[in-house]
């Protein structure tokens, strides 16, 4: 099989996160990564904050990450995870040594149509950089907010995250299904949610990530193997779908 490029993974501050990640990568046969931040918020905290709402200024060192990504061979790949109760003007700053945004409005407790979000993300445009999230219920973060924010910006691709915020949001696929310029990644969610994304959004719009560490990439892996996808379709959702994403070589 192709060697896989996992698009979610995430790297929590230690000197032990780089070897750890790139042991399992090597395990599963996955070539890279695109990794942002880990460990902002605990995890009892943030699923706290997915049901209930919440929120706030967290900080997120990017620098920290990218002298990380230094240590791995050009193997891992940054993405900068924006706080949107922080000028946009920082990310512009180091958006160079980047591949990636990401927005969380779990973590940060805002909704795609908080200014601080929207400037971020108008960066990221200008940047040429892809935007990840996680749609969340309330706070102005679902499916259909996402979709406002994508056609404000139609130039920009945005990845959706686990593919919704259920393990099998068939509801959310298909709302995405007619806005192009969104594409679903499938760390978390059902193997079946994976056959419905490529049923609705088709072999150019689904993308592997892992959700490492709290997700080991091979069974992500396994996940899509079981789907016994032809190998052109396998191709692009482990790798060629992400490396056009992330200005990697096809």
């Amino acid at each position: 099989m192709t060697s896989a490029f996992d698009f979610h993974a995430r790297l929590r501050p230690g000197p032990t996160a780089v070897p750890e990640l790139l042991e399992r990568m090597d395990r599963a046969g996955v070539a890279g990564a695109l990794v942002s931040v880990g460990g902002t918020v605990d995890l009892d905290r943030l699923s706290a904050q997915i049901v209930e709402g919440g929120g706030g200024d967290v900080p997120v060192d990017n620098d920290q990450l990218w002298r990380q990504v230094t240590q791995s061979s050009g193997r891992l790949l940054p993405a900068y995870f924006g706080n949107p109760h922080r000028p946009a003007a920082e990310y512009r700053r180091e958006a160079d040594r980047f591949r990636a945004l990401e927005v969380s409005p779990a973590v940060h407790g805002v909704g795609f149509d908080h200014p601080g979000l929207r400037n971020l993300v108008e960066a990221a445009g200008e940047e040429g950089h892809c935007v990840y999230t996680v749609c969340v219920p309330g706070q102005g973060a679902g499916v259909r907010d996402l979709i406002r924010l994508a056609r404000d910006h139609p130039h920009t691709t945005f990845v959706f995250g686990h593919c919704g915020f259920i393990t099998v949001d068939a509801y959310a696929l298909g709302a995405i299904a007619g806005q192009p310029n969104i594409v679903a990644e499938t760390s978390g969610c059902f193997a079946l949610t994976v056959h419905i994304a490529l049923t609705r959004l088709g072999p150019d719009r689904v993308l592997f990530g892992s959700e490492h560490p709290l997700q080991h990439p091979a069974v992500e892996l396994a996940k899509l193997a079981s789907l016994d996808l032809p190998p052109d379709t396998w191709d692009k959702v482990v790798r060629t779908n992400a490396h056009r994403l992330v200005n990697e070589p096809v």
